[in-house]
């Protein structure tokens, strides 16, 4: 709490005049960084008309941007952090969390339909998809080789490729 005081200029306990205790903070970080993620996404889930490919660039340059954008503080607070949330508090972060794989999900399905993507296992799909956005995180810095722009590409065009399970003659 003297940390958080200290970057705001303020005493510890004002922040207790915004949050009743550290959960609550956590929470609110947890929750924000969720939102960032599912917000802008949330019309593909109920999207048929755009292409399955242009939904999952989307997707991903806007999870990756929202990720890229946090803090190296922020690092694995999402898979730390849910183990100290109250129940309540942790299903309404693992809801949005479910929301989003659930939108990725529709994409690789219509994807699948469409032919752009092979069949495949969707759940895996999603998961693998969603950890290999999640974890630049770890290994990301504004001072590397690769702008963010060029890690969105490269992420877009290696899930694409995988999705597509070798079939050459897709896009």
């Amino acid at each position: 709490m003297r940390d958080i005081a200290t970057a705001y200029g303020c005493k510890p306990a004002n922040i207790y005049n915004f949050f009743p205790n550290k959960e609550s903070i956590l929470y609110e970080i947890l929750l924000e960084q969720m939102q960032k993620i599912v917000l802008p996404i949330k019309s593909l889930g109920n999207d048929p008309a755009s292409a399955p490919i242009e939904q999952l660039r989307f997707l991903i340059t806007t999870h990756l941007m929202a990720t890229l954008g946090y803090e190296k503080s922020y690092k694995l607070l999402y898979d730390i952090g849910l183990d100290n949330l109250s129940l309540s508090k942790r299903r309404k972060i693992v809801s949005l969390r479910d929301e989003y794989e659930k939108i990725l999900r529709k994409i690789i399905q219509r994807g699948i339909s469409s032919g752009d993507f092979a069949e495949m296992d969707e759940k895996l799909a999603v998961y693998s998809i969603s950890s290999m956005i999640a974890r630049t995180m770890l290994w990301y810095s504004p001072k590397g080789r690769l702008s963010k722009d060029a890690i969105i590409d490269f992420i877009f065009r290696f899930a694409v490729s995988g999705l597509q399970g070798g079939n050459r003659n897709k896009r």
